[in-house]
């Protein structure tokens, strides 16, 4: 992925809260798609190897949603995180995280990931196909900004944190907010 390109058209398949349905589960399925998400709105989107992984539930997405208002300031109007994960273990992984600010996306096929050419291979952790880390700042459906950690690779030993972290954004913002003045 490189600044100035469009997002891949496609559906995720979510699951919404939806009382009517009442007892103990009451979520309905609601597909999603690129533009429900990303049309007429400025947003940071990042992804991550997998909900509930270590520096993913303790760095990456704490310090996105803990951030948000100073994203919002930079005239951020959501913040996403995605997962090839189904929407099952998104919405538990939000819920346990108690998440008001950041929005989950569950790419469970890869679909998305795929297209946009983040699908990695981590079966020697056990996982199959995951999404490489990284985040993008995303204006109107097409890339402002892209953040990549180095070294994609499939079955990569590491799991590299730092280009993508709210810190490294914060910081993109800041320069071009300086470059503006």
């Amino acid at each position: 992925m490189k600044t100035g390109v469009n997002l891949p058209n496609v559906t995720f398949r979510t699951r919404v809260r939806d009382e009517s349905i009442g007892g103990d589960n009451p979520f309905r399925w609601q597909n999603m798609t690129t533009d429900d998400y990303f049309a007429g709105k400025r947003v940071v989107l990042f992804s991550l190897p997998g909900a509930f992984t270590p520096t993913c539930s303790t760095y990456q997405l704490p310090g996105f949603e803990n951030n948000f208002q100073d994203f919002k300031a930079q005239g951020v109007d959501e913040i996403y995180c995605m997962s090839v994960n189904d929407s099952f273990v998104m919405n538990k992984w939000a819920q346990s995280q108690n998440l008001k600010n950041v929005k989950v996306i569950p790419d469970g096929s890869g679909e998305f990931t795929r297209q946009i050419g983040m699908l990695v291979d981590k079966d020697n952790l056990g996982f199959g196909m995951r999404s490489w880390r990284y985040a993008a700042i995303i204006n109107d459906g097409q890339v402002e900004a892209w953040f990549e950690e180095p070294g994609k690779a499939d079955n990569h030993a590491d799991d590299p944190y730092g280009e993508s972290s709210p810190e490294n954004l914060k910081k993109y913002f800041e320069a071009n907010a300086n470059k503006a003045a």
